[in-house]
């Protein structure tokens, strides 16, 4: 208050901290922008999902395109029933008897052929499964299908 009175705005500094927090956020900006803004640096998240997208393609494509590879090979099998109740065994059952969805140790409604059974697993079916293909990858498919046909023997 001045002699008046009257309220007075006084002539106070900024404080140190908080001077110094509004140069790290002027700072901070600056260089986020420079980063990440795409005509400034490049840089676009399309990019890289196009990248990891191709990368992707290219590893499912190197991969062995017989379902039927591992049927009767003892270490797929095991690594097969680790996938299968990981993934497989709460709609199946641990014995794969059949749950939520269909006992598997039967004729099954789209095939029982090592390659309809990765069809099925990689792209699902109508009627309540999903499909796994992305999931789990060909690989792993293919050591579930030798841990059913293991099964069904």
């Amino acid at each position: 208050m001045n002699d008046s009175g009257v309220p007075q705005e006084g002539h106070n500094k900024i404080p140190k901290g908080w001077f110094a927090f509004f140069i790290g956020v002027i700072v901070f900006l600056v260089v986020y922008v420079a980063r990440f803004t795409p005509a400034i640096s490049g840089w676009s998240f399309y990019k890289q999902y196009d990248e990891e997208m191709n990368a992707a393609r290219k590893s499912a494509a190197a991969a062995p395109a017989n379902p039927g590879m591992y049927v009767g090979k003892a270490e797929a099998i095991a690594a097969g029933k680790g996938e299968y109740e990981a993934s497989c065994a709460a709609c199946h059952m641990a014995d794969a008897s059949g749950g939520i969805g269909p006992n598997l140790k039967v004729a099954l409604k789209y095939g029982a052929t090592p390659a309809d059974l990765y069809e099925s697993i990689a792209d699902g079916r109508p009627g309540g499964m999903p499909p796994f293909g992305q999931q789990l990858g060909k690989e792993k498919i293919y050591k579930i299908v030798a841990f059913i046909e293991s099964l069904r023997k």
